[in-house]
């Protein structure tokens, strides 16, 4: 397990600032966290049961509370708080960003959102058995507001 030896929420620009102990640093945005939560509420139980998630660019952290020597929980503006991060997987986050927001966009163009709309707070999904034909659930969109505490953790 690589320990991170430095983190900083920055809420003016959003991103979860990030240092290693072998050196390697990324900038995590809150959208990417946030669409990427290895809660179930996002990853599903087992396999293909993943919930594409809608409308989370504009999604803030307000919390993030140390889980032991291991891990972060971050309390996100939209009321998701069950994702534990843990170091390994934030590295994996930083690690493969590109190819994994990739990934997403093209989830969301499959899903019917041009562009990145998608991403817009308030998007609505195109419906439940749209959402079924592609293996996609469907359900309500939080909005973000916003906010935070602004210290380092």
């Amino acid at each position: 397990m690589i320990i991170p030896t430095e983190l900083t929420v920055r809420q003016q620009s959003k991103v979860l600032d990030i240092t290693f102990e072998d050196g390697a640093a990324f900038s995590l945005p809150f959208e990417y966290l946030r669409v990427y939560s290895p809660s179930a509420a996002v990853t599903g139980h087992s396999p293909g049961q993943e919930v594409l998630q809608l409308g989370k660019r504009d999604v803030g952290i307000t919390e993030l509370a140390p889980v032991g020597n291991y891990a972060v929980k971050p309390t996100f503006t939209d009321g998701h708080e069950s994702g534990l991060y843990t170091w390994d997987y934030l590295y994996k986050l930083g690690r493969e960003q590109e190819a994994l927001w990739a990934d997403y966009l093209a989830r969301l163009h499959i899903a019917g959102f041009a562009g990145d709309s998608g991403r817009i707070a308030g998007t609505i999904t195109r419906g439940a058995a749209a959402a079924a034909d592609l293996g996609l659930k469907s359900g309500p969109i939080a909005r973000s507001s916003g906010g935070g505490c602004g210290h380092k953790h």
